[in-house]
């Protein structure tokens, strides 16, 4: 390792090449970092300041090219690089554009973004080696145009341009002379660190840089973890046919928060176990070392695979229009939980498993569990769970019947709400203040409808109108002496919600006004006012009758699994035998006993929602899952915690670590509880993997 202080003038002094090797991250400065350094240097010259440090170059030299050119791929410090070769072109071109200022020489700046002996041969007109700085390929093209003062092309996927135009700007705005920004840019100090491949590990290095500061993307940190261990020639082959069609799948404005979520139900999906998003590419590294793929390229391969089935989700793609639909339904209904197990649901389809028939009755299936709890108000803290888990139920064999069967057999907390259920909740809930009104009121509007409307095009209505100052007397008259009460009971909720495109028109009219007005309900179009045509007033009867009719086509879009008594059987003797277990099914004696009845007390006090459940080889506590099993001993109890030992925070050591031991219960972390006195430190190792849970 080779470690200097320079100025960047230094650096890029002499035939050399600054390459940005593929795994790196696209330049991502934005106007804020490039105003810092902006206002860096006007400090610096303004208070005559000797220098300022803007931090490291951390760099691997390759070996040196017949041509003369000495190439360092840089893993570390492309951005501050890269702004700065931004900043120079920028006072290159400046002095390009007023040669009466003479106190810049353009052609020195040239000699620092070009190789000095390739700059007139035509020859490397078109060789990349004839570039100082050579970024990846979203970047690349528009750099070097820059350079060259070629046209610019397409520049929405780099912040290249922008940050070059924010220079320039800065620049005609005088604040410092011209000159005086050359010079300061002389003044910036720079660690230029350059590494031995054979010595130095570049990816500890690498991962240790980025640790602090401006964070990497989970995704970023993955890309370089994966690329980085390959060879040249496969790194290319890798980054070209898989890596780089990977990240193209994905919005370039949203390209790295997308990503990490995909990684993270990705990684749930393969091991049933949801990564802190924090903590996604830690649990990337442990998954590579131990998953099925024998090389890094099949494991990039099924990356690529499952991030199109991802992204056709997340952005609503697909050619089969019944599809893409559903897919806006998950968007609108805010259920990402559910795209691990939806990711599985997709490859066995494409692998022939199942049909796209069956492909698509199993997404409307997840979108109705989804919505008609969110209809019954049910929690949703269960759901991530329950999706991450819910492949575990697939049996090969009967794979819908499997999936219906387990929506129809959960309860408590799991449930999915039958059609009695959630038509009772439907007539009553406010649905108005739900996220999801639009999305409820245009399926009922378009539902079975072959020529559907768009509903965005129209707004909620209040038939019966929201203030209740300016009701006026025809309302209240209409409503009945209880009028106070019909309105606080079923403003809101679905009898009394319609849509309009003449909102604002209607305001809070009479009813028969809003009938027989211009654009009123007599001349709507809509299905949702159908009822409305034929009444010549509007009361708690009328609310209450639509909201029975909705309620009654809501329970046909968003449909109760539909599966035979006889398909059902086997699960549900299935299901039976978890149950059949009770406090005595355990070898307790009378001091075990005493022990467990202690415990039990205090797990249970923790909070109301905890649920114990006898199971044939344990004692279960869960929340959404278990976060701690009792296995009954001769003369102690064995606890079981639902944590990564890692993870625990254990200073007495009590702790066990029993990853891949493969004992009963759940988790990595064992504790052994052989006398009462030792009640509250137990208790201090269980409350951790309860409030892990509690917090996921």
């Amino acid at each position: 390792m080779d470690v200097t202080k320079a100025n960047i003038y230094a650096i890029l002094n002499g035939n050399k090449q600054f390459l940005i090797p593929i795994y790196q991250r696209y330049y991502s400065w934005e106007t804020e970092q490039c105003s810092r350094l902006w206002n860096d240097i006007v400090d610096m010259q303004k208070n005559n300041k000797a220098g300022h440090f803007v931090g490291s170059i951390v760099n691997i030299a390759e070996q040196a090219m017949p041509t003369g050119v000495q190439k360092y791929m840089i893993i570390d410090g492309q951005q501050r690089l890269t702004t700065l070769t931004l900043l120079l072109i920028a006072l290159r071109d400046y002095a390009e554009g007023h040669p009466e200022d003479g106190t810049i020489d353009a052609s020195l700046i040239d000699n620092m973004l070009l190789n000095d002996n390739m700059l007139l041969n035509n020859e490397y007109e078109d060789d990349d080696e004839r570039y100082k700085l050579l970024l990846t390929k979203t970047d690349r093209k528009l750099l070097i145009s820059l350079v060259e003062k070629r046209p610019i092309g397409d520049s929405r996927l780099s912040r290249i341009l922008s940050n070059y135009c924010f220079f320039v700007e800065k620049i005609a705005d005088m604040e410092l002379q011209p000159k005086d920004v050359y010079d300061a840019i002389g003044k910036l100090q720079i660690v230029n660190i350059t590494l031995d491949r054979n010595e130095d590990d570049a990816q500890a290095i690498f991962e240790s840089l980025n640790s602090t500061g401006k964070a990497l993307s989970e995704s970023d940190l993955i890309r370089n973890y994966v690329l980085m261990r390959l060879e040249p020639s496969e790194q290319r082959y890798v980054y070209e046919h898989m890596w780089r069609p990977m990240e193209l799948l994905f919005d370039y404005k949203t390209q790295g928060h997308v990503m990490d979520r995909f990684f993270r139900d990705y990684l749930t999906m393969k091991t049933t176990r949801i990564p802190r998003i924090d903590q996604v590419f830690e649990e990337f590294k442990s998954y590579h070392l131990n998953c099925e793929f024998s090389t890094i390229q099949e494991l990039c391969g099924d990356l690529l695979i499952y991030a199109t089935y991802y992204t056709n989700m997340v952005f609503s793609r697909s050619d089969k229009p019944v599809l893409k639909s559903l897919y806006s339904d998950i968007g609108d209904l805010r259920m990402e939980v559910a795209f691990p197990f939806l990711l599985k649901v997709h490859n066995d389809c494409t692998e022939g498993v199942i049909t796209e028939d069956d492909l698509i009755e199993i997404i409307k299936m997840c979108i109705s569990y989804v919505f008609r709890r969110s209809i019954c108000d049910i929690p949703t803290n269960s759901l991530n769970k329950t999706f991450a888990t819910l492949r575990n139920e697939i049996k090969a064999d009967d794979y819908m019947n499997s999936i219906k069967a387990f929506f129809v057999l959960c309860n408590n907390y799991k449930e999915f709400p039958n059609d009695e259920k959630f038509h009772k909740a439907f007539v009553s809930r406010d649905i108005y203040n739900m996220h999801s009104r639009n999305f409820i009121l245009g399926h009922l509007e378009n539902f079975m409808n072959k020529a559907p409307i768009t509903t965005e095009n129209y707004t909620i209505e209040h038939i019966m109108p929201q203030n209740s100052r300016s009701l006026c007397d025809e309302w209240k008259t209409m409503l009945g002496a209880n009028w106070k009460d019909v309105q606080k009971n079923y403003l809101h909720t679905i009898g009394n919600l319609t849509l309009t495109a003449y909102n604002s028109e209607m305001s809070d009219r009479p009813f028969m006004k809003k009938m027989d007005m211009e654009g009123g309900f007599k001349e709507s179009a809509l299905r949702l006012n159908a009822y409305l045509i034929k009444l010549t007033e509007w009361n708690e009867q009328h609310i209450k009758e639509r909201a029975e009719l909705l309620a009654e086509k809501a329970e046909q879009i968003w449909t109760y699994p539909k599966i035979t008594k006889a398909e059902l059987a086997p699960y549900q003797v299935e299901k039976d035998s978890d149950h059949k277990y009770t406090i005595d099914s355990y070898d307790f004696n009378a001091f075990t006993r005493t022990l467990f009845d202690m415990l039990d007390r205090r797990i249970c006090n923790l909070s109301s929602d905890v649920k114990c459940e006898f199971k044939k080889l344990y004692i279960a506590y869960k929340l959404d899952t278990n976060f701690v099993d009792i296995i009954v001993q001769k003369q102690r109890l064995r606890i079981s915690l639902n944590m990564k030992f890692s993870d625990i925070y254990d200073p007495k050591r009590l702790c066990n670590d029993i990853t891949d031991l493969h004992r009963w219960g759940n988790g990595d972390v064992e504790v052994f509880l052989e006398h009462t006195s030792e009640i509250d430190d137990v208790m201090e190792l269980i409350e951790q993997s309860y409030k892990k849970q509690a917090d996921e």
